[in-house]
């Protein structure tokens, strides 16, 4: 393999394409791996192991104060580097200044706050968000719904590539159906006028634009939630629609949120969290909750029985008895 840091850096985004990685996170883990080279001076990872891991991953702990997660990806990048591009063995990585895991308890709207936030929005937003807690959705995995992944006879949602790469299906809530079939008229309209102008056309997952050449013209692969203007390349000149951008969404929240007078500091995951949360109150399996989530490890959806309205275990505080 080339030394030079620019090589590298393109058999390392090839390497994560390849093996699926999710686009953002291609760019993520490529930020970690240049500012791993930075602090070592470009010098080839080759050339280091554990120790010059060990050293930038303290320094994010120590002196940039991450947090435990981020420790993690930047982890998680530099092993990817080490076992799939250059298939060598990093050695004993436990003496890392680990970042403190904080507990953190997610933040959940009653379901009458969830409302008064929903009633403050309009237009696409309002109905991205409606999916956020009425299906327990992501948010990009909302803006990434195409039109086939909407099933109205079958009452479901489908959700494809998420992370961790995988599918899903959740539940499609039955008072979105009729304003997104109108919103999906709409869509359709806008659609077949870039098909008169010559475009219409949107990005595939994986190989599928070069094994079916016209399918991202096709209604069924086009956004459910397109942006407003085209995108064009400024070097063939080609034009199609993204899906809309996350920070049209989260200002759309912000705002929302104090128009309605909450004084929680809600987000657009804060809707995921009321989703299961909501469920569990009204006696659904946790298992059940944790398909529908997307969770591999039903700890992870445990957090949610940490927030119901009367404790885990519906424990009653003595101070109602008196």
């Amino acid at each position: 393999m080339e030394t030079h840091p620019h090589s590298l850096i393109v058999v390392y985004r090839e390497a994560l394409a390849s093996r699926h990685y999710a686009r953002r996170t291609i760019g993520t883990y490529e930020r970690w791996l240049r500012r791993f080279l930075r602090f070592h001076k470009l010098r080839h990872p080759r050339e280091m192991g554990s120790l010059e891991i060990n050293a930038f991953l303290t320094h994010l702990a120590v002196n940039e104060q991450v947090s435990a997660s981020t420790q993690n990806q930047a982890l998680a990048a530099l092993l990817f580097l080490y076992k799939r591009v250059l298939e060598i063995n990093p050695g004993d990585l436990d003496g890392v200044v680990r970042a403190r895991r904080p507990k953190r308890l997610p933040v959940v709207l009653s379901v009458m706050e969830v409302r008064a936030v929903l009633q403050q929005m309009e237009g696409p937003a309002a109905l991205v968000c409606g999916l956020l807690y009425g299906g327990g959705l992501r948010l990009m995995e909302a803006l990434r719904l195409r039109v086939q992944d909407l099933d109205f006879a079958g009452h479901q949602l489908i959700i494809r590539g998420g992370k961790g790469n995988k599918d899903r299906v959740t539940v499609f809530p039955q008072n979105l159906m009729e304003p997104l079939q109108i919103h999906l008229q709409g869509v359709k309209r806008l659609h077949r006028l870039d098909l008169a102008a010559g475009w219409g056309q949107v990005p595939l997952p994986g190989a599928l634009e070069r094994k079916y050449t016209s399918a991202s013209r096709e209604w069924i692969w086009q956004w459910v939630f397109p942006q407003v203007t085209r995108w064009r390349n400024r070097d063939t000149n080609e034009q199609g629609r993204h899906h809309l951008d996350p920070s049209v969404i989260q200002r759309s929240v912000h705002a929302a949120v104090r128009a309605a007078g909450i004084s929680k500091p809600a987000s657009c995951h804060t809707f995921r969290h009321c989703f299961a949360t909501h469920l569990l109150e009204r006696g659904s399996d946790i298992r059940t909750i944790q398909e529908l989530l997307g969770h591999s490890d039903v700890k992870t959806t445990m957090i949610y029985t940490h927030v119901l309205n009367r404790g885990p275990a519906g424990v009653t505080s003595p101070a109602d008895l008196l």
